[in-house]
């Protein structure tokens, strides 16, 4: 009998590249290169398959300005593209320590790629998302109270963001990795108990996959589902093309609003945004605050 062995990760890239991420011969991908493990094995993966399906690709890496170190990961990273004649771009930004680090970095983040892409004529950008990744983000998300659209996290494609990767499990890409010997960066915040994302990789979903070994599986189809449900909404996306994450009582204001026909209503929303309802249909809209006006003073 033939001894049958797991696709590879270049196996599994590269049938998600052409069957859900609509990437064809001509097209043309950033990759997000952080110098970590996952994004440095989807580096090599995509060098390899870019001249097999014929798309072009370049690498950019963004350095938040929080860690000294971050530059000679960046560094690290530039050296494997040279090796691999990929062009390597990178931003430097200046984000400050505090609360909701985090979510702020990521949005700064995926500000920086998309001006990048724009910069370098690219029509894709494609980040390192595997599957352990999808399902850490869909408990996170169900702990905060998502709906049914907010846990139809990071599909395959989402606009112009791919995750070419989302169907290889961490175990995939760590094999890659030693199997071809790649070189990769360490991010210490990776472990550091503080953030709510690290107790989830660490603690929550070793125990699920104690009591249910394919809870991963399990998981990201369910985010599958949800995302292909006939009667799911539209997602709302916000200015930079990205799915948000309304929380219960955010998701209610909104429902609220819209069964009584308030045109005017209004919901907060992180980093000076808010949510307001289309004066004509209804639907909900992102847009920046307006500034708040002067204080009355006191007499």
């Amino acid at each position: 009998m033939a001894r049958s062995h797991p696709p590879t990760l270049i196996t599994l890239v590269s049938r998600t590249l052409r069957e859900e991420c609509g990437v064809a011969r001509g097209s043309r991908v950033l990759l997000a290169l952080s110098g970590g493990g996952d994004s440095m094995a989807l580096l090599h993966v995509l060098a390899i398959l870019a001249k097999k399906l014929g798309f072009s690709l370049v690498a950019h890496g963004v350095d938040h300005g929080l860690r000294a170190e971050a530059a000679v990961e960046l560094d690290g990273a530039q050296a494997q593209c040279d090796a691999l004649g990929i062009a390597f771009s990178r931003t430097v930004l200046a984000l400050d320590g505090g609360g909701n680090l985090q979510a702020r970095a990521r949005d700064a983040r995926r500000a920086a790629l998309s001006a990048a892409g724009k910069r370098a004529g690219m029509e894709l950008i494609a980040t390192a998302h595997h599957a352990d990744d999808r399902a850490e983000t869909l408990l996170l998300r169900l702990m905060r109270g998502s709906g049914p659209r907010g846990l139809a996290v990071l599909p395959p494609r989402a606009g112009v963001w791919i995750r070419p990767q989302c169907r290889a499990r961490k175990a995939d890409v760590v094999a890659h990795l030693t199997r071809h010997r790649l070189a990769f960066a360490e991010d210490p915040s990776n472990l550091n108990r503080r953030f709510l994302r690290t107790r989830v990789r660490s603690e929550l979903l070793p125990l699920l996959e104690q009591l249910s070994p394919q809870i991963v599986g399990h998981l990201c189809a369910l985010a599958d589902a949800l995302a292909a449900s006939p009667g799911s909404e539209a997602p709302l996306l916000d200015e930079q093309g990205v799915a948000l994450l309304l929380n219960r009582a955010q998701r209610q204001l909104v429902e609220r609003a819209r069964s009584l026909g308030q045109r005017s209503a209004r919901v907060s929303l992180p980093h000076g945004r808010e949510l307001s309802l289309d004066p004509v249909t209804l639907e909900p809209q992102i847009a920046r605050a307006a500034p708040a006006g002067p204080r009355p003073r006191k007499h």
